[in-house]
């Protein structure tokens, strides 16, 4: 009986770890969006991430739509970092249903930034 526990408690775990993977490296969507980051903080208590916020604003006077976001790599962070006030826009990859927040509080990961000015 408990050769049969520890042989499922180990199947759970290899299937958390397996669909986390999956979650994290397999892209449900992916895309641009451009605007002016507003703010990119390090954030967490156990697990540091990069969150992001940027006012995505199509004509001046208009109300800004906000997108939020996580960026996992610190080098991208850094060229969000020095980019901070300047129109740029931001390619993202959309990961659903990633079963822990450790990995960024977003499911938008930023992967590459440019200016578009």
């Amino acid at each position: 009986m408990a050769k049969l526990l520890v042989a499922l408690v180990v199947v759970i775990i290899a299937g958390l770890a397996g669909f986390t993977w999956v979650t994290l490296h397999w892209a449900y969507s992916d895309g641009e969006r451009a605007g002016y980051v507003q703010k990119l903080s390090r954030k967490g208590w156990l697990c540091k991430t990069w969150e992001g916020e940027m006012a995505m604003v199509t004509m001046p006077g208009t109300v800004a739509e906000k997108f939020a976001f996580t960026v996992p790599q610190a080098a991208v962070a850094a060229k969000v970092n020095a980019s901070v006030g300047k129109r740029m826009a931001l390619h993202y990859e959309q990961h659903k249903w990633i079963p822990s927040s450790c990995f960024g509080d977003t499911e938008y990961f930023v992967t590459d930034v440019r200016v578009t000015e």
